[in-house]
């Protein structure tokens, strides 16, 4: 049933693209160039819409059974309406964050998603969330969301790390016993791939802010949901799922502090555009961050299955690898090296140090 589900996804997204792309032209929700962007000329946005709509479809069809299943439903859909307003008339940043808000809050209130607690590592205690596992909870769904957004600049970019994650999620919903999360994660993947056919480079079309908030908000809700257990591990699983994003926004975050600027300031400075600098080209800097994303996820598939000091091991290296390759192209500044001059320190002493 859900091999059908997604095939039938996958040919209504395909089906669905294309008058997307009118309808785009038709309501003015269209990119233009300008000297932060890579693509040369107007190009259709909302493509987030068949993306939506295929999704609604494979749920209908499937008619999977949760108590979180409306309040996803609704709080997507508040997602799209967001993203929709945007791509048509490029609202505010501060209404953008009231419907990601609202969103969240349907989910979390209403649907009862919540991060409650988790088990310490190395010892028996319990860290309880309390008051603040609503907060907690809210602010990882729109720092998700905002997340996939913020690499949504490449052909295909966006969609395909998307995948990687909704193809990780659903793996590790298997081995967690989550059919829930199984089924409504391939649904998205079916859409997303549907739609990546005309998104691919050379784009057809962009799927805007509809989609990268869309595509945010289901991989964050989903995360939460796959992995809802109380074991420290399972709570950095989803943050290793989506380190692309994760850790593109947090350079961009501490690039912006470094060089003094609003933490909202839009630049050119992304993980994208660093391999785009190098000499990659568009499609081979697009292949090279769905390599990145592949990596992640199977970092996640390893970790969960490693013993615990085994597990913090895995990440601390992760972590060293992530600093020495941000370092190496560039993602906070060209003068920003501190693990790597701390490395050749080591190998190279100066006269006052012998």
């Amino acid at each position: 049933m859900i091999y059908l589900t997604m095939l039938l996804c996958i040919i209504l997204s395909i089906l669905i693209t294309p008058l997307v792309i009118k309808l785009a032209f038709k309501i003015g929700a269209t990119d233009k160039p300008n000297q932060r962007k890579v693509h040369q000329k107007i190009m259709p946005r909302l493509g987030g819409l068949a993306i939506y709509i295929s999704f609604v479809f494979g749920v209908w069809f499937y008619q999977p059974q949760s108590p979180y299943l409306m309040s996803i439903i609704v709080g997507a859909t508040i997602i799209i309406i967001t993203g929709i307003f945007d791509d048509m008339f490029e609202i505010s940043a501060k209404l953008k964050l009231l419907g990601q808000l609202a969103a969240a809050g349907v989910v979390v209130a209403w649907g009862g998603v919540q991060v409650e607690f988790i088990n310490l590592p190395f010892s028996d205690g319990i860290l309880e969330f309390g008051f603040l596992s609503v907060p907690i909870t809210i602010l990882w769904i729109v720092g998700i969301t905002n997340a996939i957004n913020l690499i949504d600049g490449l052909d295909g970019l966006a969609a395909g790390v998307s995948s990687i994650a909704l193809i990780t999620i659903s793996g590790m919903a298997i081995l967690f016993g989550n059919p829930f999360v199984v089924v409504m994660a391939s649904i998205v993947l079916a859409s997303t791939l549907g739609f990546l056919v005309f998104n691919f480079h050379p784009a057809k079309i962009f799927m805007g802010d509809t989609g990268a908030l869309f595509l945010g908000f289901m991989i964050s809700v989903l995360s939460l949901l796959g992995f809802k257990t109380s074991a420290f591990i399972s709570f950095i699983i989803p943050i290793i799922i989506l380190g692309v994003p994760i850790s593109d926004t947090f350079f961009a975050i501490l690039r912006r502090i470094v060089n003094k600027k609003p933490l909202m300031a839009p630049d050119k400075s992304h993980l994208h555009h660093c391999l785009l600098g190098l000499g990659f080209t568009h499609r081979q800097t697009v292949l090279l961050i769905y390599a990145m994303a592949a990596f992640f996820g199977l970092v996640a598939v390893i970790l969960s299955q490693a013993k615990l000091l085994g597990s913090f091991a895995l990440i601390i290296v992760l972590l060293v690898i992530i600093e020495m390759i941000a370092e190496k192209i560039g993602l906070v500044g060209k003068n920003y090296r501190p693990l790597l001059k701390f490395i050749n320190g080591l190998r190279y002493p100066t006269v006052k140090d012998r």
